[in-house]
Parts: structure tokens; C-alpha cells; sequence
């Protein structure tokens, strides 16, 4: 009974909340909710599953299941559970699966990932490099961010899996973006250096800086997550 009047309690407050124009929900973040679909969908149910939440099967199909998933999450966190996933809902699913040694934050942070990476262009590409010798698309990135003290998963596609999901309206420089080249998913990824450039180790130019909207990459982006805030 007293869980039962807390959940109201907190369903009440956020309602006040929301009527006021002041819930806990950013524009920048991607918001989903039953009925989208797609790799932040994936990305959301994995996260829910590896919690001990029944979010499902992990088909990127935000339905009923996965909603009330979410649901229970959103109220086990003190969050209003309206099954929607706004930057409240992210923040609370997000894990340590990202460990900063030091804390980041702010332009200054920022502009020093842009200056380091850029270092870096005709540097070879390399698979499994993760060195100044020779990179790979993800161990570009994760040797960049490592630097300056967040430690990133080695791979793409678990790279794909951390920070908070952007649209593409909202990125800012020093977001990851993601694209599907040789392997359905998070394949390919490099770091936003705004005016719609980015920064990644390409397999025929090496560490080279492209544009999202060219006719090669602007058809495989399938997303971005924010690393520092």
C-alpha cells in the first residue's frame, strides 16, 4: 500500500511538472515510445534486459512489452512512469559502461578532443589499430577519448551502446555518430566536428575528416550518442 501511494505521490508531482512546462525531458535527447523502431529501440531493450527488466525480445519494436518494461523501470527510479524515454529515462538507464578518470565537461573539454583528433588525419588505417601507427574507425576514437581520460568499448557497435542518443538536429561537436557500412548496424563511427563534418579513420584514406551529407555517408547514418556533457 505505501509503494502504491508513493507511485501516485510521484505521478502526481511529474504531472505538475509537465503541466508547468518543467518536465524533466531535453529537446537534444532522442525521445522514443511505443511504436518507433530502430537501433536506439535495440540499444533501450538490451539496457532494460541486462537490468532484470522483461523488456522482450531484443527486435528494435518498441511495443507493449517494452513499454511496460519501461514503465517499471521509470517507477523503480523515482521517474513518471509514462512508458515515454526522454534524457531523465537515459540518464537513469545509463551505466558505468563509461568510467572517466577525471571529470570532463564544457567547451574547453570539448575543443581539446576536436584539436587532438585532428591531429591525427593521414594516419593509416589499420584493422584493430588502435595506435598512432595505424587505426580502426573505433580505435580511433576510443585511443582520442582515452586521452583525455573517458574510456570507451573497443568496438563500434558497443561504442554505439553508451552516452545518451542525439538527433542529428541537435549534435553538437565531440558526439560520437554512427554509421552502417560493411556489417548491418553501428559499423563505422567518428567524432562530430560540427558544420556537418566528422572525423574518423576511413579504410581508404585513413584518419580523414568528411561530410555527413555526402552521398556516401549520409545514407548509412543510422545515429549518435553524446559522451561529454
Amino acid at each position: 500500500m505505501q509503494q502504491h501511494f508513493l507511485l501516485k505521490v510521484i505521478m502526481l508531482i511529474s504531472l505538475v511538472l509537465i503541466g508547468s512546462g518543467m518536465a524533466p525531458v531535453s529537446a537534444e535527447t532522442a525521445v522514443i515510445r511505443r511504436g518507433d523502431s530502430g537501433p536506439d529501440v535495440v540499444m533501450l531493450q538490451k539496457r532494460l534486459s541486462n537490468l532484470g527488466y522483461a523488456a522482450g525480445t531484443t527486435d528494435g519494436l518498441f511495443g507493449r512489452q517494452t513499454e511496460a518494461a519501461v514503465k517499471a523501470f521509470q517507477a523503480a527510479n523515482g521517474l513518471y512512469p509514462d512508458g515515454i524515454v526522454g534524457d531523465g529515462t537515459w540518464s537513469a538507464l545509463r551505466s558505468d559502461d563509461i568510467v572517466a578518470s577525471r571529470g570532463l565537461g564544457g567547451s574547453a573539454d570539448v575543443g581539446q578532443i576536436l584539436f587532438a583528433a585532428k591531429q591525427y588525419q593521414g594516419v593509416p588505417y589499420l584493422w584493430g589499430g588502435s595506435a598512432p601507427d595505424g587505426f580502426d574507425c573505433s580505435g580511433f576514437t576510443q585511443y582520442v577519448f582515452a586521452l583525455h581520460g573517458i574510456r570507451l568499448p573497443r568496438t563500434a557497435d558497443l561504442q554505439f551502446e553508451v552516452g545518451l542518443p542525439v538527433r542529428y538536429d541537435q549534435l553538437r561537436p565531440g558526439d560520437l555518430v554512427f554509421f552502417t557500412t560493411y556489417a548491418p548496424g553501428a559499423s563505422h563511427n567518428g567524432i562530430y566536428l560540427g558544420d556537418k563534418k566528422f572525423v574518423s579513420a576511413t579504410s581508404s584514406r585513413g584518419v580523414a575528416i568528411d561530410r555527413m551529407n555526402s552521398s556516401y555517408w549520409e545514407p548509412r547514418y543510422i545515429g549518435a550518442r553524446r559522451i561529454v556533457r
